[in-house]
């Protein structure tokens, strides 16, 4: 394969959010995590499900159908925390992301991404990176940076790093 066939393809790992179908670009997943305690947190915004221990580092964890506001449901078997890296303030920040199942990882050539739905001004869609057909069905490609980017997360990450 050569550089210019390398260049159009992109890899995103595609995830259930509240039996919709999601995908982020595979540069920004850290790992696929099985569900563990979750330590919940005083006062945190009701789409931060707590902090998990990782490898010595406390890492949040938000609940994916919150944020996206979808209804919440149970935490099931098919569960998993997908760890992401997000840019807020200028910083990488890590942390977890709760979705329903993770599905698999697609290569898509950059021309059969379609834009993301325009749905007027007052329903909120920057965070979708535009939108592929895989097999008669729609994925949402998420812009992750914007899909988790939030001011709430980084006090658990300048605590942790002071301890």
């Amino acid at each position: 394969m050569d550089n210019e066939t390398l260049n159009q393809n992109d890899s995103y790992l595609t995830f259930k959010v509240g039996g919709e179908n999601f995908a982020a670009s595979v540069s920004k997943v850290l790992n696929i995590l099985e569900m563990s305690k979750i330590t919940k947190v005083p006062q945190a915004p009701q789409y931060m499900l707590g902090v998990i221990n990782l490898r010595g580092q406390v890492l949040p964890v938000i609940d994916s159908r919150i944020k996206f506001g979808m209804p919440v449901s149970e935490i099931t078997k098919n569960s998993f925390i997908i760890v992401i890296e997000v840019l807020i303030d200028e910083r990488d920040v890590q942390l977890g992301a709760l979705v329903d199942s993770v599905n698999e990882v697609l290569e898509v050539d950059k021309k059969d991404i379609l834009p993301p739905p325009s749905i007027g001004n007052r329903f909120k869609t920057d965070f979708i990176s535009g939108v592929i057909n895989v097999n008669n069905d729609f994925t949402m490609l998420l812009d992750i940076d914007k899909a988790f980017s939030t001011d709430e997360i980084l006090p658990f990450h300048k605590e942790a790093e002071i301890n």
